[in-house]
């Protein structure tokens, strides 16, 4: 107790910051792990475990010679590796490759340097096939849980492997020593891995790293900067700054930089309330566009910072393509509600072909936007706002709204509501776009007891090197 009230002694800088060197402190070339893999815990350091599945977040799953579970970062299945352990539970414990003894015939080598420190791509030693095999795999078995069978071959859209991501965000920090970093989240850690370039980025946004890190240099107060939002339109590069506080010098530097790279440059300005403003160019609000096709051409909707949109612009396309030839032409001006509809990815390419579209969207900004890329590719899409988390909501928007099809593209939570109301007022078909597995399987579980039967079904490789899986349904109700 006599220790109460103290403050422990200052030690001498090390040069190691927690799990890792710091870019300033290490050996030129030398490679930097993500953790530190000295770490003891339930299993030897010196046993060697055999590798026998892949779990569906891509970590290797194998047993000890105690019969208890290890999920291993970095391990495939049919290898043999001794592992670190970093994280132990009761039932099973978290750990990463310390050494591959056998290797798969599937392991591959990372295209990205910075693999071992990322958090971001965690397939990267999995040939591309594998990948998407394995992905495949998760989608029937998830699927199957829910006694749901897959009515055939599933399909799989991709397009480019590296260089595909039109958006990301940057994290900015600022150490106790002024040190600026600029870069992504560590694996488990709110650590920073500052990059020089990103192999998935597309590489117009890959190519403004080294440039972007200079000017944070470069401000009088880096500290102030959140963090940054990188964009690829038609138009090109657009930044969008997080400033939790307003400084005039930066602010004219920011314009300055922006001027000299040709990029367009935003800023949220504040720290509760943030306020929006465009900083380049100066007092107007540029045109933002995507393009997405139709059965005829491709069609631009316009969009703004802060709007979704997919970050994969050639899978994007594969899903649109998919869900026209999926349903079709219309007979007869079918009626079609297009629920989460964003800017209309959907629901104009879908007007375009013939369909009768009412939309729906959670944020009224971009019902707004929808509405403006309607009128003026002139195609009859109807847009409203309205709370599709909600059962009261939901029910009443089904009874405003009847259609022939309706079509759901929900974030992460899913569409639990829309799903069980659907079993209870159906529709002849329902194509389901799902961002997360977990609540795709629980919502298609609701329409199978409703009396839909699955007809066909996709894996879209949105995110690929990532365990990350998306995918596509088409349910119908005879």
């Amino acid at each position: 107790m006599s220790g109460l009230g103290k403050r422990r002694p200052a030690r001498a800088r090390s040069g190691t910051s927690g799990l890792t060197q710091k870019r300033s402190n290490a050996e030129p070339g030398a490679k930097r792990q993500a953790y530190d893999t000295s770490t003891h815990a339930s299993v030897s350091s010196a046993e060697v475990l055999e590798v026998t599945a892949l779990a569906h977040d891509g970590r290797g799953i194998a047993r000890t010679s105690q019969g208890k579970t290890v999920f291993i970062e970095g391990a495939l299945p049919g290898e043999h590796v001794t592992v670190a352990v970093h994280r132990t539970r009761k039932r099973f414990d978290e750990a990463h490759v310390r050494e591959v003894r056998i290797s798969a015939a599937e392991r591959v080598t990372p295209p990205c340097p910075y693999v071992d420190r990322c958090g971001g791509c965690d397939l990267q030693h999995l040939a591309l096939d594998a990948q998407r095999r394995h992905k495949v795999a998760v989608l029937a078995n998830l699927l199957s849980r829910q006694g749901i069978e897959l009515p055939g071959e599933v399909q799989v859209l991709s397009t480019a492997t590296v260089g595909y991501r039109r958006r990301a965000r940057l994290s900015v920090r600022v150490g106790a020593d002024g040190e600026v970093q600029l870069g992504f989240r560590a694996r488990r850690s709110r650590r920073l891995v500052e990059v020089d370039a990103c192999t998935t980025l597309v590489p117009e946004l890959s190519a403004m790293l080294p440039a972007l890190y200079a000017q944070l240099v470069a401000l009088e107060a880096p500290r102030h900067v959140g963090h940054i939002e990188l964009l690829h339109t038609e138009e090109g590069v657009t930044l969008v700054l997080r400033q939790l506080r307003h400084h005039v010098q930066d602010l004219a530097s920011w314009q300055q930089w922006a001027r000299e790279q040709g990029v367009r440059l935003a800023m949220r300005v504040g720290r509760d309330t943030p306020e929006f403003k465009w900083l380049e160019p100066e007092d107007e609000d540029p045109s933002l566009t995507l393009k997405v096709p139709s059965m005829t051409q491709d069609l631009t909707l316009g969009i703004a910072p802060g709007d979704f949109f997919q970050a994969n612009d050639g899978v994007n396309r594969c899903l649109v393509e998919t869900a026209l030839a999926w349903l079709g032409k219309p007979n007869g001006g079918q009626s079609l509600l297009d629920l989460f509809a964003g800017v209309g990815n959907f629901s104009l390419p879908l007007a375009a072909a013939g369909y009768t579209v009412a939309a729906v969207e959670g944020q009224q900004e971009m019902v707004a936007r929808l509405n403006d890329n309607a009128c003026r590719l002139e195609l009859e899409v109807h847009a409203r706002q309205a709370n599709l988390h909600d059962p009261v909501s939901v029910k009443q928007l089904l009874d405003d709204m009847p259609a022939n099809v309706v079509v759901l593209d929900p974030p992460r939570e899913g569409a639990e509501a829309l799903c069980q109301a659907l079993a209870e007022r159906p529709v002849s078909r329902v194509l389901y776009i799902a961002c997360d597995p977990a609540t795709m399987v629980r919502d298609s579980a609701y329409l199978l007891r409703g009396g839909y039967r699955l007809e066909r079904a996709a894996m879209a490789d949105m995110f690929v090197h990532t365990s990350h899986l998306e995918s596509m349904l088409l349910f119908v109700r005879d």
